[in-house]
């Protein structure tokens, strides 16, 4: 599934080719793409905005469109002032797209090309280029969303802190873990959280900052919490360098493949010698989630016996 560098890699791709143009008209395919919309209603309130912006919130894309009518002539004789005064703002519409698990948007050429097999929806542009949403497995979801305000509170009940902006910091990170019993792992793994890290990136993180992905996440000290904010920053800064990770199904919009399959350090390296002691990586069930540690470099966490003391105050704090 396309996580946070993948969707990244699309945005900087798709934004000069998208962004200032008119949307023409918004072509929906599959009727489940909107649900429980309609594909016309959807059609409808997106056809004929422009394109003001392409932008990214942990995996989500979100497009947004111009207010209704910003791109139709101006009337001979304007309302009156007063009229004017009283009426509400023009707001943006949203069209926030999740790829799940085998969404791609690819750059489709002239309208009258050839469509690909698993097309789901069409967006045609006043400059006569296409771009389609492919999905084979008619896993992704979209939304029309009116206004900044409905935007935030929508994404703002699904996803966190954003990882590459500057308020994910250690502090940030030690207060999200406070208290967690759940496995580190899985606690990178919830969106609502942080927003973006999916499977790939959690083992690459994990491994770089030396933390065994079964070690409960509120048990972290100060210095490693450090170490997997760092890891967790470089981790995706690298996935998006190599312009996204490609495994089954991920493609650029101009079709190519990523790169950072070649550099996984020890997703899917099962058997393989680990980069930095040369002990075998294995590969763990983590989460519900095929999880992949170098033993070596990633201590196990020992089990807690009964007569061992809790934790201080103080030791919690941390």
């Amino acid at each position: 599934m396309p996580e946070l560098p993948e969707v990244e890699t699309i945005r900087r791709e798709l934004t000069p080719r998208v962004e200032g143009e008119l949307l023409e008209r918004l072509e929906v395919l599959d009727p489940r793409f909107c649900a429980p919309a309609a594909p016309e209603e959807l059609e409808q309130a997106a056809s004929g905005r422009r394109i003001a912006r392409l932008g990214r919130r942990g995996k989500y894309l979100v497009w947004t469109l111009e207010p209704d009518g910003s791109t139709r002539p101006k009337p001979d004789h304007p309302a009156p002032a007063d009229a004017a005064a009283d009426s509400t703002p023009p707001e943006p519409l949203h069209l926030v797209m999740h790829l799940r698990m085998t969404g791609n948007l690819l750059l489709g050429g002239p309208v009258e090309a050839e469509a690909p097999p698993h097309l789901r929806v069409r967006f045609v542009l006043g400059s006569g280029e296409t771009v389609l949403f492919r999905d084979p497995r008619r896993f992704g979801t979209s939304v029309a969303l009116r206004g900044d305000t409905v935007l935030e509170e929508h994404l703002g009940s699904r996803i966190g802190i954003e990882p590459l902006e500057a308020e994910f910091t250690a502090k940030a990170l030690r207060e999200l873990a406070r208290g967690r019993r759940a496995p580190v792992k899985a606690f990178l793994l919830r969106q609502e959280r942080i927003a973006g890290i999916g499977n790939i990136y959690a083992d690459e993180a994990l491994f770089r900052a030396g933390i065994h992905p079964e070690r409960p996440a509120g048990t972290l000290r100060r210095p490693q919490l450090a170490a997997l904010r760092d890891a967790v920053v470089e981790s995706l800064e690298a996935g998006i360098e190599a312009r996204g990770a490609t495994i089954d199904d991920f493609r650029q919009p101009d079709g190519a493949r990523g790169s950072f399959q070649d550099r996984f350090l020890v997703h899917r390296r099962a058997g393989e010698p680990c980069p930095s002691c040369g002990r075998e990586i294995v590969k763990l069930r983590v989460a519900q989630r095929g999880t992949y540690v170098c033993e070596g470099c990633q201590r196990r966490p020992r089990r807690r016996h009964s007569r061992e003391r809790a934790p201080s105050a103080r030791e919690q704090a941390w």
